[in-house]
């Protein structure tokens, strides 16, 4: 699949129409339940100045191939940003929120706001695999090499499992449920939705996801936000903050600006970053 569009969250998009291309390709039936998608980002800067492209991340890990280097993105807390010069490409691999945890073997809290080399994890094979994806022109191919990489490194089900962590697909869709609707505002209330303790929900967290619940619930506030600053004019500022359960449209906006570096209404103005 490859979508018209390019990712929600990808902050100022659509005032940079041709500084890079992104292509989002789904993962196969038996890998689906771990990984959301897989994307592939090319561009072409030769004789321009750099380009900086800022992206207000999801509650999700990545695995990228890229030179120098393959590497492992954890959750980034902030806003991502990433500088384009001369011409490349890179293969990324987005994991669904607590689809990384059987990858890893422990908490995904430890890959926060960091970037580790993914040899780090997994060893030199995934430099070599790194090294075939990138050098594949079909990108059917490139994702069809990944996912026979991804397959042999999956941890086998238990004797008592048919799936290799049971607890992946519920923490995903406690995520999924929060950032596609974000209409729950309190941690207790997503641990009583949940059928849960709080403890253990920011267990759960903690071990699959990367982030605290609270980060969640605040990151899909403010993708919100920036997905209807990016509609254009004409956003009911005072309703938005309403339905999204801050105290008022000063506290929206001082939340919004913490995070992206501007007011949501002059964001939803503003041109692309220069480097």
């Amino acid at each position: 699949m490859t979508l018209p569009h390019r990712p929600r969250g990808v902050l100022r998009a659509d005032v940079a129409p041709g500084e890079w291309d992104v292509n989002l390709y789904d993962p196969a039936p038996d890998i689906a339940p771990y990984v959301e998608y897989y994307w592939i980002v090319r561009w072409d800067r030769r004789g321009q100045s750099p380009y900086r492209q800022q992206v207000l991340s999801h509650p999700n890990v990545h695995l990228v191939f890229e030179e120098p280097h393959a590497a492992v993105y954890g959750i980034v807390r902030s806003v991502f940003t990433r500088e384009l010069v001369g011409a490349g490409h890179v293969f990324g691999i987005r994991f669904r929120a607590g689809g990384f945890r059987p990858f890893l073997g422990g908490p995904v809290a430890d890959l926060a706001d960091r970037v580790v080399p993914a040899a780090e994890l997994f060893g030199p094979k995934i430099t070599r695999v790194s090294d075939t994806v990138l050098a594949t022109a079909d990108e059917l191919d490139r994702v069809a090499s990944a996912e026979t990489y991804l397959r042999s490194i999956l941890p086998a089900p238990t004797d008592d499992a048919t799936v290799p962590d049971p607890l992946v697909a519920e923490v995903a869709a406690i995520v999924a449920r929060l950032t596609a609707n974000p209409d729950l505002f309190r941690v207790d209330d997503v641990a009583e939705e949940a059928g849960m303790s709080v403890r253990r929900l920011q267990r759960l967290f903690a071990e699959y996801v990367g982030a605290n619940p609270k980060w969640v619930l605040r990151r899909a506030r403010l993708l919100e936000v920036a997905e209807r600053a990016r509609r254009g004019v004409g956003v009911d500022w005072a309703g938005l903050a309403a339905d999204l359960g801050y105290a008022d449209q000063a506290h929206l906006t001082r939340d919004f600006t913490a995070t992206v570096g501007a007011p949501p209404a002059r964001y939803a103005k503003a041109g692309p970053g220069r480097g």
